[in-house]
């Protein structure tokens, strides 16, 4: 953890310098990739040793089977064999060396490396294979219509902005901003006017990158002080079970997982700030002209706090992971795409029996809490006080919901979730089951427009949030030769 911490630091300050003196304006792409990547490299190698070649081996067999496999179905083998290699690291390190501890712990940065592999195979093949009026309208914005080069692919994949923590980010957005056309935008008026305000301004991040340090510092705080007197573990403890009454006992379930989230507020928060710090992460500019810094943020504390829905409290935890399971999976099931999806993720999660307890157990609540919004929720929106003291209702249920989910998540193996869900006797467990067989639930249809017409397990607000909309920006420069479709990737922002 304080090795992590350390390089973390020092790729905000390599960040800083990166931007000021090996800025776009005054150095070439190429230079940017092989800094990026060395430093990239570098920090994997303080950071984690010899595993650190994990993730060059992972790359470098994904981009040759990228190479021979060809466009129509290397998505297929690179999603298969990046997954695999992590799935066997996972293994080894935990049933082999150090079942429960995190020492080495070298799986997390492949991780995301897993979700740079796929979704770029996925977007080759969007771009180089699949017909434009197939696919949807995100897959068409983030296609990829050339095969990138050795050194862009490393450089995408271990860059020392994100190596370490991510967050992920679409192929077509990183290569922007290394070639240095994320700034070159216009904000078009509404009659379609361009207002020459905004014309090739190269804002600076300084203000986001404080507010996010900030953050980063009240939650490592509350980590260090608050955190460690709220064990989730205690929800388990014999005595505890005995004597405490069921409302102490979930209270405390709540407050613990509670306090359980500052820890990755702190690493995604920092990670993000990084990528901000070296001019990466510029969403646009809002109507009133004031910058926006959070293409590739990870989430929204307010919103996860005070979430009054299971599907609203997933829109805003690990938001870019969301999207690329929405993008590599959700989209494209044949068959319960729910059920895949979270599969998917307890597997990409890791091999702890508990990720798969959580995310089995998600499933249940999110089409319980799915059929009870599509079945009463309208009742109570007409009248303002009626809408409150419902807001109230759902995130009560909502925050004990997640906590009673993520404790397996949490506690990682099997006998101590079990000796959890027992002492609750299951109760949520039951009661999604209950619902859902008196609630109907509205089938989930495939297609592209049929799918666009029902709501996923992540919003397709946080979507279009990532892909904006689409008349508000244009660029000017097309060194993609595809100024459309870049275009498509500035869009005014609309909450």
């Amino acid at each position: 953890q304080v090795n992590f911490v350390v390089c973390q630091l020092f790729a905000l300050l390599a960040a800083v310098w990166f931007r000021t003196y090996l800025h776009s304006s005054k150095t070439s792409p190429f230079i940017r990739h092989v800094v990026a990547t060395l430093l990239g490299l570098y920090l994997a190698l303080f950071c984690f040793g010899w595993y650190a070649l994990h993730f060059v081996i992972q790359s470098g067999i994904s981009y040759y089977i990228m190479i021979i496999i060809g466009v129509e179905n290397m998505h297929k083998y690179c999603f298969v064999f990046a997954l695999g290699y992590l799935t066997v690291c996972q293994i080894t390190r935990v049933y082999i060396f150090d079942y429960g501890q995190y020492s080495a712990d070298f799986s997390g940065p492949m991780m995301i490396i897993t979700q740079k592999i796929t979704s770029l195979a996925f977007e080759i093949h969007d771009g180089m294979f699949r017909k434009n009026e197939d696919l949807t309208p995100s897959q068409r914005c983030l296609a990829v219509r050339r095969m990138p080069s050795l050194l862009e692919y490393l450089s995408y994949n271990c860059n020392f902005m994100g190596i370490l923590a991510g967050p992920l980010c679409s192929y077509k957005d990183y290569i922007t901003f290394i070639e240095g056309r994320s700034y070159q935008l216009q904000q078009s008026e509404a009659n379609g006017k361009e207002d020459t305000k905004y014309e090739q301004t190269d804002p600076s991040p300084n203000i986001a990158v404080a507010q996010k340090l900030l953050i980063c510092g009240l939650s490592l705080l509350f980590h260090m002080t608050i955190t460690k007197t709220l064990p989730v573990e205690y929800n388990i403890d014999d005595n505890f079970r005995a004597t405490a009454s069921w409302p102490v006992r979930f209270f405390y379930l709540y407050v613990s997982l509670m306090a359980a989230r500052p820890k990755y507020y702190f690493a995604w928060t920092l990670a993000d700030a990084i990528n901000n710090a070296a001019g990466f992460g510029f969403r646009g500019y809002d109507k009133n002209g004031v910058t926006r810094w959070d293409l590739i943020s990870n989430l929204r504390i307010q919103q996860i706090e005070f979430s009054t829905s299971f599907k609203m409290f997933l829109d805003n935890w690990n938001i870019q992971t969301a999207l690329w399971l929405k993008r590599v999976c959700y989209e494209r099931a044949t068959f319960s795409p729910t059920i895949q999806t979270f599969i998917l993720s307890a597997i990409w999660h890791g091999v702890y029996p508990g990720y798969y307890l959580t995310f089995l157990t998600g499933v249940l609540m999110t089409l319980a809490a799915r059929a009870i919004r599509n079945n009463i929720r309208h009742y109570f929106v007409e009248s303002p006080v009626v809408k409150l003291c419902y807001d109230i209702v759902t995130w009560m249920a909502t925050q004990a919901a997640i906590s009673y989910t993520v404790v397996p998540f949490v506690l990682l193996s099997v006998k101590p979730s079990f000796t959890f869900y027992s002492s609750c006797y299951f109760c949520l467990h039951i009661a999604s089951i209950l619902v859902l067989l008196v609630f109907p639930l509205k089938r989930t249809q495939k297609g592209s427009k049929k799918h666009e017409s029902v709501q996923p397990l992540w919003s397709r607000k946080q979507e279009e949030e990532s892909l904006l909309q689409k008349n508000s920006y244009s660029t000017t420069n097309n060194s993609f030769s595809q100024k459309q479709e870049i275009t498509c990737r500035y869009q005014a922002l609309k909450q």
